[in-house]
């Protein structure tokens, strides 16, 4: 199956310039998604890791299923203030602006090996401050899993020059 053809193109959105691929359309079709899912599972036996996070929101769509098929604890990775308990918090770059990301600071033990899963990788901003807020935990990032990678931003090259294990089922220009 070519998950490609079940990912929507928006130009301009959210802002202008920025070509949004959309998982909407991927999400909504059982038989897509389940590929896609099955996809994420094989990926994720080249990773040794016993916990995984994902980014709110769309992350949190693939991650969740992952986690109960592998039974495997699930770590959210919110937006500031999202989370009610203690957090460790990372600001960081996005393609088109500045955000923070948070986790509760009992989420991983010194020495949990993580795979962090998220729907796209683009300049790879995101994905460095979850594996920021892994390591302040004391954890080791495992690796990572997109469901699409924007190549031409560099985020997987970025992570994978940091010495990151890097997995993508789809590869799209990000514009």
């Amino acid at each position: 199956m070519d998950l490609k053809e079940y990912i929507r193109s928006i130009p301009d959105y959210p802002k202008k310039g920025i070509l949004f691929r959309d998982i909407t359309t991927l999400i909504k079709n059982e038989k897509a998604f389940t590929y896609c899912i099955d996809q994420i599972v094989e990926k994720s036996k080249k990773f040794d890791f016993n916990k995984i996070a994902a980014v709110e929101s769309r992350g949190f769509v693939f991650a969740s299923a992952i986690s109960y098929i592998l039974k495997k604890p699930f770590i959210l990775l919110r937006k500031k203030n999202k989370l009610p308990a203690e957090t460790h918090s990372v600001d960081f770059k996005l393609e088109y602006g500045t955000a923070t990301i948070e986790m509760h600071k009992d989420s991983i033990n010194k020495n949990d090996s993580v795979i962090v899963i998220d729907d796209l990788i683009a300049t790879g901003g995101t994905a460095e401050a979850a594996a920021k807020l892994i390591k302040i935990s004391e954890g080791k990032v495992a690796g990572f899993i997109f469901v699409i990678n924007l190549f031409d931003l560099g985020g997987c090259d970025k992570l994978i020059k940091q010495d990151h294990k890097v997995e993508n089922l789809i590869n799209f220009p990000g514009h």
